[in-house]
């Protein structure tokens, strides 16, 4: 079963922010691993199939935090 890569660029200034991004992001069925980086405000998202682009950008989008840019890496 291959997954899918996601990148985003997302505003986020302290690490509640990034916490938050993540909670949301590990609720979310199909996820398989989130790698946040605060300082480089980067959000990296691997999944199982099932999970689209803009399923994860949404859930994301739903923190509040402002979205810069998200591609498909994979």
């Amino acid at each position: 079963m291959s997954g899918h890569k996601y990148h985003f660029d997302v505003a986020m200034s302290c690490s509640g922010c990034s916490g938050a991004v993540n909670r949301v992001l590990n609720k979310l069925e199909g996820v398989s691993s989130v790698d946040i980086s605060l300082e480089s405000q980067t959000v990296d998202v691997t999944t199982i199939d099932a999970l689209d682009y803009d399923t994860v950008y949404n859930t994301i989008a739903k923190t509040g935090k402002k979205i810069n840019d998200g591609k498909i890496i994979q």
